[in-house]
């Protein structure tokens, strides 16, 4: 192991490299390293030509991740999990065709390396059947740039699979907390484990070299060797990451509470105020059930703990996060991906092997459009690719699927209180649609496989059944034709329209803890 500079690593990425990155959003990732790789490529043209690839999201939307690669001609082609953080300059990149991208789900590109690692045919998944990932719809090409097939529709044992052969590795950037003189690393400080490890096995596995960024170096012997989750023997190089450049998330320097190195009192979190977003995980809180694993996806779903610890019941729930999260309240905004008083961390491909096996009961996720066979869109908008992240995975193999999010979108204002929802402002975008942009979830094909689909929002509950999407409640306060039928791109299944309960819309709530007991008792 050799201890280098930032501006050093530029001579150590060949032209036309293929260029494997660690992290998730800004957490674990070795943003001082391509910083370095920036500053070479405009003094003097080089590296170019790159290939990157990430199994998430990498940058914070603004200055970090992604943007320091968003030259013209510095990468040529970019794959990754989710693109919602890659930051205006790359997503223009990509939606213009200057360059190549592609996406496919987190947790295949996860799993995908360990085959790298191994030196097998590749990866074999059913996850990513019948959605935009299918070669037969589009193959996960993102724009008419695409020059290859880099999943393919095979048949084995008589099934179909995708297959995914997996790249040959150049260069492996990761990021550590330690690194002692022998580069053995440990991620200490870290709220997530992710793939660093399996990333560093693929590199040495291609015959490629790995870059750590760590904070600091310390004698060789001096790390307990259950705490190295990267051993000396698969690093090349390191790379001293100042504190501005090794951000524990988008928005912390670093919380103890984030990486298990102290618990906070629950009561501590500030609760959700009354509006659209409080309704809808109020009432998707419903349908949670004591004891069963539940993941949450980004937005309104991650507000879901901060409605069961408002209502005492924090402690009825098991909760997880694709990144390798179980136990614990799962963080919001700028620290989603991490979790405060996480009773767990494992490394993403395992969270993903629990979850494609079928480890989770329920999982509660976004909504963004939704159409009449109810396949649900949370990856392309208006020709703007965003990309799936662990979404595919996740309602693949889950049994029950909450989708949660506001009816309309763009402006939408309500008032809430006194047990009833009033609209104010609606939204200029309609989100349940005659036909979704890009499908992310089949709803056809969940509903042949007997999944439970609900569809909740803050006016209007939706269920998927083998015929369509059915509505099942309103809200007080909301006219049917006016509020609801008006505004979607079909006319849903309608047997019994209930009333939401009045309940949810009141300032306080105090109903949870008596459903969740009595589900408890029905289960």
């Amino acid at each position: 192991m050799k201890i280098i500079k930032a501006d050093d690593v530029g001579s150590l990425v060949a032209d036309g490299a293929t260029v494997f990155l660690g992290g998730l959003a800004m957490t674990s990732l070795a943003e001082e390293v391509l910083k370095g790789l920036e500053r070479s490529f405009l003094a003097s043209g080089h590296p170019r030509g790159l290939t990157t690839w990430a199994c998430g999201a990498i940058g914070n939307s603004g200055d970090g991740g992604m943007v320091h690669f968003a030259h013209p001609g510095m990468v040529r082609r970019v794959v990754a999990g989710h693109f919602g953080q890659t930051g205006k300059e790359m997503m223009k990149m990509v939606f213009d065709g200057e360059i190549e991208a592609y996406n496919f789900p987190q947790g295949s590109l996860s799993h995908m390396l360990r085959h790298i690692a191994a030196r097998t045919p590749g990866l074999l998944t059913k996850v990513g059947l019948g959605t935009f990932v299918d070669p037969r719809l589009e193959g996960g090409k993102l724009n008419v740039r695409c020059s290859e097939d880099l999943v393919r529709l095979v048949e084995f044992g008589g099934e179909e699979w995708l297959h995914y052969p997996g790249p040959k590795i150049d260069v492996a950037i990761i990021r550590g907390t330690l690194a002692d003189e022998n580069g053995n690393i440990t991620l200490d400080k870290e709220g997530m484990l992710l793939e660093q490890l399996s990333i560093a096995q693929a590199a040495r596995a291609c015959g490629g070299i790995v870059i750590a960024q760590v904070e600091r170096v310390v004698q060789a012997g001096s790390l307990h060797p259950k705490s190295v989750k990267i051993p000396g023997l698969l690093v090349d190089y390191v790379v001293l990451g100042r504190p501005e450049n090794h951000m524990q998330s988008i928005a912390t320097q670093f919380d103890p509470a984030l990486c298990g190195d102290v618990r906070v009192p629950l009561g501590s979190l500030a609760p959700m105020a009354l509006d659209e977003r409080k309704v809808i995980a109020r009432r998707a809180a419903l349908e949670l059930t004591p004891g069963a694993v539940s993941n949450l996806g980004i937005g309104i779903p991650a507000g879901i703990p901060s409605i069961a610890a408002e209502e005492g019941v924090a402690d009825m729930l098991q909760l997880s996060i694709e990144s390798g999260i179980n136990g614990g309240v799962p963080a919001q905004f700028g620290d989603f991906g991490l979790a405060y008083n996480p009773e767990s961390i494992i490394e993403q491909s395992s969270q993903f092997d629990f979850y494609d096996g079928g480890g989770l009961d329920a999982s509660f996720l976004g909504l963004a459009q939704a159409d009449s066979r109810g396949n649900v869109n949370v990856s392309k908008f208006n020709g703007r690719p965003v990309g799936c992240g662990g979404f595919i995975n996740i309602t693949r193999a889950t049994p029950t699927l909450v989708f949660c999010g506001t009816f309309t979108a763009g402006g939408l204002q309500v008032e809430v209180g006194n047990g009833r929802l009033k609209i104010v402002t609606e939204g200029k975008s309609r989100k349940f649609i005659e036909q979704v942009e890009q499908v992310t979830f089949n709803g056809h094909d969940a509903a042949q496989r007997r999944q439970d689909v609900l569809f909740v929002t803050e006016r209007a509950v939706l269920r998927l059944t083998t015929d369509g999407l059915e509505l099942t409640e309103i809200a007080p306060g909301i006219d049917l034709e006016r509020d609801v039928l008006a505004h979607m791109g079909f006319r849903p299944i309608m047997r019994d329209v209930k009333l939401m309960d009045a309940a949810l819309f009141h300032e306080r709530w105090g109903g949870l803890q008596a459903a969740l007991q009595e589900r408890r008792q029905n289960h």
